[in-house]
């Protein structure tokens, strides 16, 4: 049932001109999915994302069913997140991101990105995790993005450097912190800030955490910020930035 309810969702989200990249069953329990669109502007992906969370839910309700975007409805399971995958265009087109002999195939451009990301990322929160609920999601384990650092591969840190392919227009990023209880249009001006800030004072955002993140020794893992652990502490940095 959930996968034909998911189909028909997609197949009206592209009736009425929302372009779906895949859809697929996410590892959050037996009802957790995942919808995503193809890179697009900002303001159009934040169009999408209203207009996706309300079709969802009324294909839902006239299935008799419920679909949440709490960040974290079921205790012990995975949360809900809204992953943002990112990067720059010029215009030509081509991606500001690829340096073929950058770490990760990332230009110093992308990098300096990335600094902004995580610098600001304690008061960037207060719009992207807006909810008390949002920090029951940002806590270890369950893959949450909760240290404030940049990987290829571990999905508990806050920016992700997609591998799959080594194409100059496939380099990105993926920011794992914001949650679907967000305001799309104010968060995503608040990340573009951010990384604009990064981008213009050069900030460094060190070395990637491409380590396992749970053999990491307690004295290591103390050199790693992480995210707030409420909103209060969200509002708190977002009032000292």
């Amino acid at each position: 049932q959930l996968f034909t309810l998911r189909t028909r969702m997609v197949t009206i989200l592209e009736e009425i001109g929302i372009p779906v990249k895949y859809h697929h069953h996410e590892v959050g329990g037996p009802g957790q999915s995942e919808i995503e669109t193809p890179l697009m502007g900002l303001l159009a992906a934040a169009d999408s994302a209203y207009i996706i969370k309300y079709v969802t839910k009324m294909v839902a309700h006239q299935a008799g069913q419920t679909v949440t975007f709490l960040p974290k409805p079921l205790y012990g399971e995975a949360g809900n997140g809204m992953h943002f995958h990112q990067m720059l265009l010029n215009n030509k087109g081509e991606n500001l991101f690829y340096d073929p002999e950058g770490p990760a195939l990332l230009s110093k451009l992308a990098l300096w990105y990335i600094g902004g990301l995580l610098t600001h990322a304690p008061a960037v929160l207060a719009f992207t995790n807006p909810s008390t609920n949002s920090y029951r999601r940002l806590v270890p384990g369950f893959e949450a993005p909760v240290n404030l650092a940049y990987s290829q591969r571990n999905r508990s840190a806050a920016v992700r450097i997609p591998m799959y392919s080594p194409n100059p227009k496939a380099k990105r990023l993926e920011y794992r912190c914001p949650d679907p209880s967000c305001n799309p249009y104010l968060s995503f001006a608040a990340i573009l800030m951010a990384a604009i800030d990064g981008i213009q004072n050069k900030i460094d955002p060190g070395e990637p955490l491409d380590k396992d993140i749970y053999d990491l020794t307690p004295e290591e893992m103390k050199n790693v910020p992480t995210t707030p652990g409420s909103l209060d502490g969200a509002l708190a940095a977002l009032r000292a930035d």
